[in-house]
């Protein structure tokens, strides 16, 4: 009978559950996968809109989310199932992207830290925004990387969702955190970045400002987190030399990933609402989830994530490749 030991890894912050194959050899083949190019009959879009030589920001939809009815109309959508008209959606949110310069088709951690740096300061400057005008909720920053991730373009960018409700994986994060700091007297994303730091069996990389590590309870192969040392809950307000510090710790852990045969992936942040203050409780952080295989019925029909590589050998694979690291 082929290995297949799940052990099951509780996420200390949202109290979810992953199934994690642990007696299973690992096997790099199964998961070096390089990013698809993504097909664009027309050409690069992005090279060419908005007019520019530098990181621009191009407007995709102006209103890309309707809300459908009021909360009291969604009520009652529960109880009679009754269907709310499309002529009454309120229009909201936008979807945005932020775009590197013409020409610029290589991935994040091929191209340097200013550039990073740029791109990260127009996100930073689109949450501040929309937190002052107050229209939306929240503001989600994506980086689809190859055909696989749901790319629609080979072209470096980053995408700006502005949200008329705060996401479910955030605020699950968000009421877990309270509890943890409730509980424990502390964030919890601070105790990850000095425990993670001190264990280093999940360690991908750390400098004094920031700690890269695979989570115990990892949803996926190769997933890693980035988490800055200080406490802080908003990006909006991140300094620019925050800023440059992260673009180092992106460009680094996605090098590692990238000795995976350069992977598709999605890059997520992870940071507070545009409506709630709550800098004692939340961490903004960086999370990056490679698309290295598909989703089974298991996970399917039991929402249950399973982990086929442990995050102990997705980082000792990964470190393999650095001078002067542990090999196991």
């Amino acid at each position: 009978m082929a290995a297949g030991l799940f052990e099951l890894r509780r996420d200390a912050i949202t109290g979810w559950w992953v199934a994690t194959i642990v007696d299973r050899a690992f096997h790099r083949d199964r998961f070096a996968r390089a990013a698809a190019p993504v097909e664009q009959e027309d050409g690069c879009q992005n090279c060419r809109e908005p007019e520019g030589d530098g990181v621009r920001l191009r407007v995709l939809k102006d209103y890309a989310f309707h809300v459908v009815g009021t909360e009291a109309e969604a009520r009652q959508l529960d109880r009679s199932l009754a269907q709310v008209a499309i002529e009454q959606a309120r229009a909201s949110g936008s979807w945005r992207t932020v775009v590197a310069p013409p020409g610029e088709h290589r991935p994040l951690q091929a191209v340097g830290d200013e550039l990073i740096g740029s791109m990260l300061r127009i996100c930073r400057d689109s949450i501040a925004e929309s937190s002052r005008a107050g229209q939306t909720a929240y503001v989600q920053v994506v980086q689809n990387w190859g055909a696989q991730a749901g790319a629609r373009t080979d072209h470096l960018c980053l995408d700006l969702y502005d949200l008329p409700q705060v996401p479910h994986r955030v605020a699950e994060e968000i009421g877990g955190a309270a509890r943890f700091v409730i509980r424990e007297g502390e964030c919890p994303f601070c105790r990850l970045v000095r425990d993670e730091s001190q264990r280093r069996e999940r360690l991908l990389w750390e400098d004094a400002w920031s700690v890269a590590f695979a989570p115990y309870a990892s949803r996926s192969p190769f997933e890693a987190w980035i988490v800055p040392r200080t406490h802080a809950a908003d990006f909006g307000r991140a300094s620019d030399t925050d800023l440059q510090a992260t673009a180092e710790a992106l460009r680094r852990v996605l090098g590692l990933l990238a000795t995976l045969d350069g992977p598709p992936h999605n890059l997520v942040l992870h940071t507070a609402p545009l409506r709630e203050r709550i800098d004692g409780t939340y961490h903004w952080h960086w999370e990056i989830h490679p698309r290295l295989r598909e989703i089974a019925g298991l996970e399917l029909g039991t929402g249950l994530p399973v982990n086929p590589v442990s995050p102990e050998d997705a980082v000792e694979e990964l470190l393999r490749s650095v001078p002067g690291r542990r090999t196991g």
